[in-house]
């Protein structure tokens, strides 16, 4: 990758110094930023970056500073309120600073929480969306997050709260019983608990499911399982975070639309998972 990409003709807004951006750098897949998110790449002094950015995006700022801020699960990690107060000093000092962050920002990132602090302190901010790991990484794994045939609902939740457990605030019956497609992020470490949880609600342990990790990246790699078994699955795989689970019969439509699959010359395993009975292109 290279900084001799060029944006379309246009009027692309300006970082100035003093100012924030925060934005989404996507699931993975470098293709996947947007032109906003390449055009400020491009103006930042500084970088700040999390630690599901996949590295080559930092190519596109080869002028800039990069400064690391990640946050892992159980691992050493920046403290939240030293990254806020960071972006805040860096702007005081005239900094164009640009905060990227995996996925969407405002999706479980954390973006609400900084973009609120930098405006308390006076800081001009714009906030710049990405493409969140909940859909586009279902996609690659050729799993649509809605389906005329399975869902006109689909609940996004988080795995784990700011303890680290598994957010006790949740009404997993509700979410359960009110929704066709679960999407969850950050979910392995308490897979077990969270499966129980939805089974216990009433969701049929034969449920299709689906463990994506490394969305859209050369590592990806999809498991699909079942709501019963995918916590003894996981134990049993190489899988590692970070991963989306997708629980609902949206899974199943993997069968007919893994891209990558064919891409590799792979046939379709069943050109009708749902079973309609009737072409796709049917009412």
């Amino acid at each position: 990758m290279t900084d001799s990409l060029d944006l379309p003709n246009g009027p692309w807004p300006t970082l100035e110094p003093g100012w924030v951006w925060l934005c989404g750098a996507g699931p993975g897949d470098p293709g996947l930023l947007t032109l906003h998110a390449l055009n400020a790449l491009r103006q930042a002094d500084v970088v700040i970056y999390d630690a599901l950015v996949e590295p080559r995006i930092l190519d596109w700022a080869p002028l800039a500073e990069h400064i690391y801020a990640g946050k892992r699960g159980g691992k050493p990690s920046a403290v939240q309120r030293d990254i806020s107060l960071r972006l805040v000093d860096l702007a005081a000092a005239g900094k164009r600073v640009l905060r990227l962050k995996g996925g969407d920002p405002f999706v479980f990132g954390r973006g609400g929480e900084e973009a609120q602090t930098l405006v308390q302190h006076g800081v001009p901010i714009r906030i710049i969306p990405g493409i969140s790991a909940g859909i586009g990484g279902l996609a690659y794994a050729g799993i649509p997050v809605t389906h005329r045939d399975v869902n006109q609902s689909v609940t996004f939740v988080t795995g784990h709260d700011q303890s680290g457990l598994t957010p006790s605030s949740l009404n997993w019956k509700a979410i359960a019983q009110g929704s066709q497609v679960i999407v969850i992020y950050m979910g392995m470490k308490h897979v077990e608990q969270i499966t129980g949880a939805l089974i216990d609600a009433g969701r049929p342990a034969s449920e299709p499911c689906a463990v994506v990790c490394a969305a859209t990246t050369g590592d990806q790699q999809v498991l699909e399982t079942t709501l019963g078994r995918m916590a003894e699955d996981i134990a049993a795989s190489t899988l590692e975070p970070p991963a989306i689970l997708c629980v609902g019969r949206s899974v199943l439509m993997r069968q007919v639309l893994d891209w990558q699959g064919m891409l590799a010359g792979e046939r379709p395993r069943n050109l009708d998972p749902l079973g309609r009975g009737r072409p796709a292109e049917a009412s």
